[in-house]
């Protein structure tokens, strides 16, 4: 019975090691605590941006897939903006800050762009150091999703339009 009482304790103790293990190395699935300073200077808070679906898009002028998605982004920005949605496009820190706000001027970007010359945000967002790479965020802060590669813009309008839907659906 004793060795029996051992087994179980000994069986409980890992199983509560795992557990604890099993937490810590669970992603982080809130909005991390950041300020964004846009290529304008202004400054961005995530926590500003709860009670707002916030999207975080990261972006490298020489990444041809996130240069073909721009348009669809701007096209959804435009779409939800109006019904509690935030963009935030953070252009990677190797590239060239002139380069990047060309691009944003010329394609008169209509959300907050950053250039992300320290790696400050790539670093908070879990090392991203592939493009496009997007997080989205519900308006309590809790990430919904990670999406590496070009976003699936149809599923998009589908979480938008279910998260944004105190103020109906976007035809």
């Amino acid at each position: 019975m004793n060795s029996l009482l051992k087994k179980i304790s000994l069986s409980i103790f890992i199983a509560i090691l795992v557990a604890i293990a099993t937490l810590q190395w669970l992603p982080n699935t809130s909005a991390p605590n950041v300020t964004f300073t846009t290529i304008e200077g202004k400054k961005i808070a995530m926590a500003d941006l709860k009670g707002k679906v916030v999207l975080v898009n990261f972006w490298a002028t020489n990444c041809l897939s996130c240069i073909k998605e721009m348009p669809a982004l701007i096209n959804m920005y435009k779409r939800y903006h109006q019904r509690g949605l935030e963009l935030v496009a953070v252009a990677m820190p190797d590239d060239p800050p002139a380069q990047v706000l060309h691009y944003a001027t010329h394609q008169n970007l209509p959300f907050p762009v950053m250039h992300d010359g320290f790696a400050e945000m790539t670093k908070e967002f879990g090392d991203v150091n592939v493009t496009p790479t997007t997080f989205i965020f519900d308006k309590q802060g809790h990430r919904l999703q990670r999406t590496i590669g070009t976003l699936d813009f149809v599923k998009l309008d589908e979480l938008l339009n279910a998260k944004l839907a105190n103020m109906g659906a976007v035809k």
